[in-house]
């Protein structure tokens, strides 16, 4: 290989530690008869992988199980419209399209939960971090002691049928990269690994095994498992909380459980247990 410049312009193979993903061997080792991926496709930049494919989705013809994959997104959302930057080749952004249809609509609520114990449990696996789950929709790591978000869920309707799945995971990322203090990335926590293409084939064959148990049970969180895993690995349940609720209403409270619509139960002060479906969680207490 011929000597290059000493300063690599921008490029597919600018950053070394960040290879691009392998889309054939990602489509060999996902895509099979009788399986839930049906498509894999990467594309190299996009603003969002879940606006792109709901309206794929919206265009109508596509089925369920389709997955999207950005080596970089420049206009990524979480919940309530933030921003979430990351360099390219960093991080896992990909979007799944599913279509729950054994599954009564007032279920699909458990969907980001759901998503947040498969992300978790592949993680595990194949970086081998313990990653924790704050209520709703964060993915959190242990760096230097201390909790951070390393990734995020958002969920979108699709149609009358259709749900799209948006997940972030900041895998590379390094401290001077850190978009705020409070974020985390697999490295910094310490993985084995940071080979993207393992990780995501592990997050998304544990999508497909808990989104299967749980269609199974008709979207019953007790039945599939879901409720009690889900429980287990929420690291919000048991600290005292802040909810930021729609209408500027806010409720300080213990969390004590996740209800069997997937909300979360607040302890207040004054005695009273107050479900919570929607809203901005602050810990204020740690465990």
């Amino acid at each position: 290989m011929p000597d290059g410049p000493s300063e690599p312009s921008p490029g597919r193979w600018s950053d070394l530690d960040r290879p691009p993903l392998n889309a054939a061997g990602l489509r060999r080792g996902l895509v099979r008869a009788g399986g839930l991926w049906t498509q894999v496709d990467v594309v190299q930049r996009t603003g969002s992988t879940n606006s792109d494919l709901v309206a794929r989705a919206g265009a109508g013809g596509l089925e369920e199980g389709v997955v999207l994959v950005a080596e970089e997104q420049t206009a990524a959302r979480g919940r309530l419209d933030r921003q979430w930057t990351a360099p390219a080749r960093s991080g896992l952004f990909f979007s799944v399209l599913l279509r729950p249809a054994e599954v009564p609509v007032a279920r699909w609520g458990w969907l980001p939960l759901l998503t947040g114990v498969a992300v978790a449990t592949g993680l595990s696996r194949a970086a081998g971090v313990d990653t924790a789950l704050k209520w709703p929709n964060d993915l959190l790591v242990t760096v230097g002691g201390e909790e951070r978000k390393a990734g995020g869920i958002l969920v979108e309707r699709a149609g009358d049928d259709g749900v799209v799945i948006g997940v972030g995971v900041n895998v590379s990322l390094r401290g001077d990269e850190l978009p705020v203090p409070t974020a985390g990335s697999l490295a910094l926590a310490g993985a084995v690994s940071t080979d993207r293409d393992p990780l995501l084939r592990g997050v998304l064959r544990s999508l497909e095994d808990w989104y299967g148990r749980w269609r199974a049970a008709g979207g019953d969180p007790g039945a599939s498992g879901l409720q009690e895993t889900y429980a287990a690995g929420c690291a919000t349940l048991g600290r005292v909380v802040r909810a930021e609720l729609p209408g500027d209403r806010e409720l300080v409270g213990e969390a004590v459980a996740v209800d069997g619509d997937g909300r979360l139960v607040l302890a207040t002060r004054e005695g009273v247990q107050e479900p919570v479906g929607a809203g901005d969680i602050i810990h204020v207490r740690a465990k």
